[in-house]
C-alpha cells in the first residue's frame, strides 16, 4: 500500500514540474509572437511616415523651382565676423541652385607687396573651404526624397514620436558616417527643422549644421537660415534665404 502511494506520489511530483515548463515554453511563444508584430506594426508605421514626409518634401521643392530668391552668407572666422556676400538664386534647367552675386566685391587688400600676396593666399583658401561649405549645404538642404529612401531601404532610419511632431532619425544619409534629424510637424503638415553632424574638406573636418524651415504667405516651406558650425576652422557660416519672388510675375 505505501509502495502504491510512493509511486503515485512520485507521478504526481513529475506532473507537478511538467506543467510549469509547457507553460513556461507558451509562455515565451506568445511573447516572441507578440515582439514580432509589434516590430512589423512599427516597421509598417515607419514606412507610412516616411512616404507621408518624402511626399512633402517633394512637392514643395518643385514649387520652389518657380522661385527667385535673395541668400546672405555671413562667415565668422575665429569669433570675428568676415565680410558678407549676396546672391540671387533660382533653379536651373538641371534641378541645382544658380547663384549671381550681386553683392559689391570686397576692396583690394592693403599693405607692401609681401602682405597682399599673404592675404590673397588666405583669401583663396577661405574661398575654397566655402566651396566646400556649399557642397555640404546641398547634400543636405534641401532633403532628398530619394537619400530618404535609400535610407530606408539599408535599415538606416528610426522614428522617435513626440508631442506632435516626428523625429526621423538617419544614418549614413549623403556620406558614410554622418546623421540628420529631421523634425516634421504633424499638424502643419511641415519639416520645421533640420540637425546635422557630418564632416568636410579632404581632412574630413567634423562639422554641424542647423536648419531652420520657414514659411511663405502661400505655405511654401524653405530653408529660412542655416547655421553652418566647423570647429577645426573656428568657422561658423550663416545662411539666410529671404526676398523669395515667383519667378515672371506668375
Amino acid at each position: 500500500m505505501n509502495r502504491t502511494v510512493a509511486v503515485t506520489g512520485g507521478k504526481q511530483r513529475a506532473a507537478d514540474t511538467t506543467v510549469p515548463s509547457g507553460i513556461r515554453l507558451m509562455m515565451i511563444g506568445a511573447l516572441a509572437l507578440v515582439a514580432g508584430v509589434t516590430a512589423i506594426a512599427q516597421g509598417g508605421n515607419l514606412q507610412q511616415k516616411l512616404a507621408m514626409v518624402k511626399q512633402v518634401a517633394a512637392e514643395n521643392q518643385q514649387k520652389l523651382h518657380q522661385y527667385q530668391w535673395t541668400e546672405t552668407i555671413q562667415p565668422t572666422l575665429n569669433g570675428e565676423a568676415r565680410p558678407s556676400t549676396q546672391n540671387s538664386c533660382q533653379y536651373g534647367p538641371n534641378g541645382q541652385v544658380q547663384k549671381t552675386l550681386i553683392s559689391p566685391p570686397p576692396p583690394p587688400p592693403s599693405g607692401g607687396r609681401f602682405k597682399q600676396r599673404i592675404i590673397e593666399r588666405k583669401k583663396e583658401e577661405m574661398q575654397d573651404y566655402m566651396g566646400d561649405v556649399k557642397d555640404v549645404l546641398s547634400m543636405y538642404v534641401p532633403p532628398s526624397p530619394q537619400k530618404m529612401e535609400q535610407a530606408y531601404t539599408a535599415g538606416k532610419i528610426s522614428l522617435t514620436p513626440a508631442a506632435g511632431l516626428l523625429n526621423l532619425v538617419f544614418t549614413d544619409y549623403a556620406q558614410p558616417g554622418d546623421r540628420m534629424t529631421l523634425t516634421f510637424d504633424l499638424a502643419t503638415k511641415k519639416i520645421t527643422t533640420l540637425r546635422i553632424s557630418t564632416y568636410m574638406g579632404k581632412a574630413k573636418d567634423a562639422v554641424t549644421l542647423q536648419v531652420q524651415m520657414g514659411t511663405l504667405p502661400n505655405g511654401i516651406s524653405y530653408s529660412r537660415q542655416s547655421v553652418l558650425n566647423a570647429t577645426a576652422k573656428q568657422l561658423v557660416v550663416t545662411t539666410t534665404n529671404s526676398n523669395y519672388q515667383k519667378l515672371g510675375g506668375l
